[in-house]
């Protein structure tokens, strides 16, 4: 616990997962600034999500960055010419990476945190990487989250300075979606105001059939609670 003066970066993409570790990271009494990323995603309605998050939970700052990922490519979350996989077979097996992989997404994400926590004097990340239910993203391992964290502390005047240590956390690596779910539904989280969707239509209502739509429905469905998003078609 801190007495709220430790600041704290927490990056914050408008997912069930990202708003659970930031109310997570206002629990242990953290002052939090919350980082976003337009990163040239095909839709914007997790940008919407991320400023209703943070205004709900509470933020010192929030800024939303511009980094335009689909200059390079290679994802369907960049590239709109690339289809977005619907009700795959493998979802969950690990070792196949999907093609909603972004190259190198968190290691850019992170390392724009790592700056501004340089700036701001803030030596605790937060990130809601996660493994349990599905671990076919490479930067989402624990390995690759200390790999990071021995870099930070390598590459910044503070660290090497001796004013303190980064430290990266990841407070949802191993829990279940389901677990996720109920630790922020107790916490007080409205789930309402977060976006998963890979593939929303024009009116932001998510596809109920992206991988992770299908992980939501079934954390939701394990934790026996209602997920309060509107899908295109009915679910149970």
């Amino acid at each position: 616990m801190t007495d709220g003066s430790r600041k704290a970066i927490v990056l914050l993409s408008g997912g069930l997962d990202s708003a659970t570790i930031l109310v997570i990271a206002k629990s242990r009494s953290f002052c939090c600034y919350a980082l976003t990323f337009d990163y040239g995603q095909r839709h914007r309605w997790e940008l919407e999500a991320a400023k209703k998050v943070a205004d709900s939970i509470g933020v010192q700052e929030h800024r939303i960055v511009n980094i335009d990922l689909a200059q390079f490519g290679a994802s369907a979350l960049t590239d709109t010419s690339i289809e977005v996989p619907k009700n795959r077979a493998d979802l969950g097996i690990s070792g196949n990476i999907p093609i909603t992989y972004v190259p190198a997404r968190n290691t850019i994400f992170l390392s724009c945190a790592l700056a501004w926590a340089e700036v701001t004097e803030a030596f605790d990340i937060f990130i809601g990487v996660n493994t349990t239910d599905y671990g076919g993203y490479p930067d989402c391992r624990a390995e690759y989250i200390a790999a990071f964290e021995r870099m930070a502390n390598l590459a910044t005047a503070a660290a090497v300075q001796g004013k303190e240590v980064f430290k990266i956390h990841t407070p949802i690596i191993n829990m279940t979606k389901s677990e996720i779910i109920r630790t922020g539904f107790e916490m007080g989280v409205d789930y309402s105001l977060t976006h998963s969707c890979y593939d929303p239509d024009e009116l932001g209502r998510s596809c109920g059939s992206c991988d992770s739509c299908r992980l939501r429905l079934k954390g939701f469905a394990e934790a026996g609670l209602k997920d309060p998003i509107e899908y295109r078609k009915a679910v149970k």
